[in-house]
């Protein structure tokens, strides 16, 4: 079993990987092999809202989101951190995120989703909300910690000073090893996954 672990901070060494690493940690002690993707500095491409992937089966820009989509196979679990910018999650996870949930997002149910967020002092909970419901609308299974998933601190060596921040994460990282276990012994036991109806759309004018 594998989780995919996204880090949406342009500091590839800062707070929120020092959460993303110590939640990967956990998960590895207890036999989760683990992948960090860090999305880097370039700027990344908002959805158009263009809908050409319905045809061609990915987004028509060809970047980190198309690279995951097309891995997705090789993933049980996603676990999406990132620093809070006024109040929200920085803008290159949400659009990263945009466009992978509308291209792919057949290929992401059921997979058990977690997020994490690191800021110095305030919006870590609007932002851990607003990075939830992307599992949430999608059919898969939110891992929870002890605590809202969130770290504080300026620099990496504050974040690593946040002890209720760090076994957060480790909490994080044994719930979600333990539902990944729990799903690998249903599958064993001929449980199968949910066959969904087809989506109905409401609009509210007409």
């Amino acid at each position: 079993m594998k989780v995919l672990l996204i880090n949406g901070s342009p500091h590839k060494d800062g707070c929120t990987n020092v959460a993303l690493e110590e939640c990967a940690k956990t998960l590895n002690q207890n036999g989760i092999e683990t992948e960090i993707l860090w999305l880097g500095v370039k700027a990344i491409q908002g959805c158009i809202a263009c809908g050409k992937c319905r045809k061609l089966g990915k987004c028509v820009f060809d970047d980190d989101v198309n690279k995951v989509a097309e891995r997705a196979d090789e993933f049980d679990g996603l676990i999406v951190g990132c620093p809070v910018y006024y109040g929200g999650p920085c803008s290159e996870i949400t659009a990263f995120l945009d466009r992978l949930f509308y291209s792919a997002h057949g290929k992401l149910q059921t997979k058990p989703g977690a997020a994490i967020v690191s800021c110095r002092r305030g919006g870590a909970t609007a932002s851990f909300e607003r990075l939830n419901k992307y599992f949430e609308i999608n059919n898969m299974p939110v891992v929870t910690s002890q605590y809202w998933n969130q770290i504080h601190g300026n620099s990496k060596e504050q974040a690593l000073q946040d002890e209720e921040g760090l076994q957060t994460m480790r909490t994080l990282g044994l719930n979600m090893a333990w539902l990944l276990k729990c799903i690998e012994a249903g599958k064993k036991a001929g449980i199968e996954k949910p066959q969904y109806e087809p989506t109905v759309f409401t609009n509210f004018i007409r």
